[in-house]
């Protein structure tokens, strides 16, 4: 369990409620993979989620909703090990998952493809596909190029990627197919969870059907369960099992993506905007206040 800011500061922050805000609460499947209740983080003065409560299901493609700074990147990081929380639990396969590092959740099949891809522009398609998971001829520390580009193209024909050369340095190529090599080199090895932090991000309409293709090849296969950082509803219903919003560091709505819709979506939006200008207008700013139990 994660408890680095103590129980009685987490279950602080937890509980700062604001009027009529709403909170999804825990919630657990038979096939959950990664299941998340009442993680916090704050950062100085700065609450980034007070009471997250996720679950993700085998094989699922949960998208994950919010304005800018609502929470959505925090959350990411803790999952992925790159942050760590200062209150709440987390499960993963069952068990508890507290990741030390961003390697440390790797080796537990927990992977990330960030919003700039952490690729190296003059390093080859093949390098970068195993960038920190090199080949080499052992015992001599030299390496396996030949290796690296047969499991290069293995790995690309397998979701479906067509680069035609597999020497040209990323830079050289297109948005898509850059994004593309960051997932595969995501899903190389055993992972049940991969972690898209705004995947269509600047992507023409081209480019993004490439990885909406990508990610519909993944979920039909089932092996791995997908949260995706979005901002387009249309991708959302398009690419999605399931859609949580978060706002203002809480998880207000948890939905299967046919039972709502984008208008559902726009009214929890603006009512959320209506709310907060209601309490700046009364004194508060908005912010959350802590229980003073």
């Amino acid at each position: 369990m994660c408890w680095c800011g103590g129980y009685a500061w987490g279950r602080a922050v937890a509980d700062q409620t604001l009027a009529g805000e709403r909170i999804v609460g825990p919630t657990t499947a038979e096939d959950d993979v990664l299941r998340i209740e009442h993680v916090a983080k704050r950062f100085g003065p700065i609450t980034a989620l007070r009471d997250i409560n996720l679950h993700l299901r085998k094989g699922e493609v949960l998208g994950l909703l919010g304005d800018n700074g609502a929470g959505k990147s925090t959350l990411v990081k803790i999952i992925c090990g790159f942050h760590k929380a200062d209150s709440g639990t987390m499960w993963l396969n069952g068990d508890a998952y507290v990741p030390k590092s961003v390697l440390d959740a790797r080796a537990h099949g927990v992977d990330t493809v960030y919003q700039d891809l952490a690729l190296v522009d003059e390093l080859s398609v093949y390098h970068n596909l195993f960038l920190r998971r090199e080949r080499t001829l052992r015992p001599l520390p030299f390496l396996a190029n030949r290796k690296m580009r047969r499991e290069a193209r293995e790995a690309l024909d397998e979701i479906g990627i067509n680069i035609p050369r597999l020497d040209l340095p990323v830079a050289r190529l297109s948005g898509g197919q850059r994004q593309a090599i960051a997932v595969a080199r995501a899903i190389r090895g055993d992972e049940d969870v991969l972690l898209l932090d705004e995947p269509l991000a600047a992507m023409g309409a081209k480019e993004g059907a490439m990885i909406l293709d990508l990610i519909a090849r993944l979920k039909a296969e089932g092996r791995v369960a997908i949260i995706m950082i979005l901002h387009n509803y249309v991708h959302v219903f398009q690419a999605c099992d399931r859609v949580n919003l978060i706002q203002d560091g809480v998880i207000s709505l948890d939905k299967e993506t046919s039972e709502t819709s984008v208008e559902e979506l726009n009214e929890i939006v603006v009512e959320e905007y209506r709310r907060q200008r209601q309490a700046a207008t009364s004194g508060d700013g908005g912010a959350p206040q802590p229980n003073a139990a």
